[in-house]
């Protein structure tokens, strides 16, 4: 299995619920974003994907969020503005946009240094 992985970043603020029901106050983070993709075997050209063409599909996904509030973005309305789901809504973009043969392996989103979180579909093989 052969895997490469692409970082880029965006600035958005966002603002989750608490378990009391109230909402924190709205803030901003510079989000770091890590997607990994494999493919079990190389291209014509000897590699997985062109890290380019991996970057700009990623970019063109996290570009409605740059400079806004998250809860802008309709998939946010309906769900929380976490770490976890923009993880989750990233991967699942990402998923439709890669060439054949190349699958997504997981996409970590960072709110801030030392805070991660990482979405992957991982399937579990029953015995």
């Amino acid at each position: 299995m052969f895997t490469i992985s692409v970082e880029t970043s965006f600035h958005a603020s966002h603002q989750l619920g608490l378990a009391d029901g109230s909402k924190e106050p709205v803030h901003s983070h510079e989000w770091s974003v890590i997607a990994k993709v494999a493919a079990e075997q190389l291209d014509d050209f000897g590699v997985v994907m062109d890290f380019h063409k991996l970057r700009k599909e990623l970019c063109d996904i996290i570009a409605p969020f740059d400079n806004s509030q998250l809860g802008a973005v309709d998939y946010f309305e309906r769900n929380s503005q976490s770490a976890e789901n923009v993880a989750k809504y990233i991967y699942e973009k990402l998923a439709a946009r890669l060439p054949k043969g190349v699958r997504i392996k997981g996409v970590k989103v960072g709110e801030e240094r030392g805070c991660w979180a990482k979405y992957a579909e991982e399937k579990t093989v029953c015995s």
